[in-house]
């Protein structure tokens, strides 16, 4: 693998700190600037690939409702009423 310096500036009394802090992990500033690098890289990536999947799954809602395939408002109401009745019910017989 190729490898770039990356230079920057930073308070010294943070610097020295972070260096504290890294060495009682047994890691010194690098390794721990490297892993918070990929950390962030990764999470980044996530963050990217789940919006994509988030857009899809929206898409495709709206490409569904648009070609009608749609549900009564009054049909999701009684069944999430019905749901909401056995969970009360369920409730009531737990705590008696």
């Amino acid at each position: 693998m190729n490898e770039e310096t990356f230079t920057f500036r930073v308070d010294e009394a943070l610097k020295s700190e972070f260096s504290t802090a890294a060495k009682n992990r047994d890691r010194n500033a690098a390794q721990l600037l490297r892993d918070f690098m990929r950390d962030f890289v990764r999470q980044q990536q996530e963050t990217t690939d789940h919006d994509a999947w988030f857009r899809r799954q929206v898409q495709a809602g709206l490409d569904s409702a648009n070609a009608g395939n749609l549900i009564p408002a009054t049909e999701v109401e009684a069944k999430f009423s019905a749901k909401r009745a056995a969970t009360r019910r369920r409730l009531e017989t737990s705590t008696e």
